[in-house]
């Protein structure tokens, strides 16, 4: 508990952000995509696996009138396993700060990686607000609940030690992915997640995936609301369930995605990997090249 409070002293007292505001805003020649709400969750903040330089790019690249955080932005568990924070990690929570202090309304909902920060409900950090669910509504009125989603995961409520075998097991994939995605990077080749294409691959996952999705969906029905916004799985998603919306804005370990709603109330699927200069510069050479193949026919 004592790193747990920590971290949350520091969060509450942060100052100057580490990085300037020159470092902080958009790269030359990339505009900055204006959202009316953004979603975002499971980041894991102090593992390896978070991805906080593409975060870092999507912060400084977006900017929104409400942006909420959903579960697992930083990872208790394995800080209490192993304390990892590096500088990147912490440049993510000073963004996030300076985006509180220059009018985004943010909002913290815990997950289960940080479930430490439920002690805090109703509570400010640093512009921050904390709370254990929300209920958005659209530009177009509709009534979304937000949560995280980890109350629907029968492995977590009933068998927590089995999730924390499970989460072992995916720290080692995911340290995998991070030497085949550095070899990917030498050859041009953009991110690709192993722990998704396995995923897709074992019926159980997906049938788990299932479950979650239609549980929560329903829940939200009973609630008398239009849909609902969740993350945990680690697996984006924009359907109907039922006559009931369902959205899961993804996670920052595996995807790079975010959920996004325009200033009409229309809502869409970020995949910030498409976005990130590799994918850019990727996409141009192939567009280049295929310019000048035309050029030749």
């Amino acid at each position: 508990m004592q790193r747990d409070d920590a971290f949350l002293n520091a969060w509450r007292t942060a100052g100057t952000p580490v990085d300037d505001e020159t470092a902080a805003g958009p790269a030359p020649g990339r505009p900055v995509q204006r959202y009316r709400t953004l979603w975002i969750s499971d980041l894991h903040l102090g593992t390896p696996g978070c991805q906080a330089e593409a975060l870092l790019d999507f912060l400084r690249h977006t900017e929104c009138e409400t942006l909420y955080l959903v579960g697992d932005i930083v990872d208790g568990w394995q800080l209490r396993r192993n304390w990892y924070w590096p500088q990147a990690h912490n440049d993510v929570v000073q963004k996030l700060l300076r985006k509180a202090r220059k009018g985004t309304r943010v909002i913290f909902i815990p997950g289960n990686h940080d479930e430490f920060a439920r002690r805090y409900l109703h509570l400010n950090f640093g512009g921050v607000t904390v709370a254990e669910d929300w209920v958005h509504e659209t530009a177009d009125g509709r009534k979304l609940w937000v949560i995280h989603g980890d109350l629907f995961d029968g492995v977590i409520q009933c068998a927590k030690w089995l999730a924390h075998v499970g989460d072992s097991l995916y720290e080692f994939t995911l340290r995998l992915n991070r030497h085949l995605n550095t070899l990917r990077a030498r050859m041009g080749l953009p991110y690709w997640s192993l722990s998704q294409y396995l995923k897709r691959r074992v019926k159980r996952a997906v049938s788990y995936v299932d479950d979650f999705e239609n549980a929560v969906a329903r829940e939200a029905k009973k609630r008398g609301l239009q849909g609902v916004v969740c993350g945990h799985i680690h697996h984006a998603e924009l359907r109907d369930i039922g006559g009931t919306l369902y959205a899961n804005d993804g996670d920052w370990v595996e995807s790079l995605t975010a959920l996004a709603e325009q200033a009409d109330g229309t809502l869409q699927i970020l995949q910030w990997s498409e976005f990130l200069p590799a994918a850019r510069h990727k996409a141009a050479r192939k567009a280049a090249a295929a310019a000048k193949t035309a050029q030749h026919v």
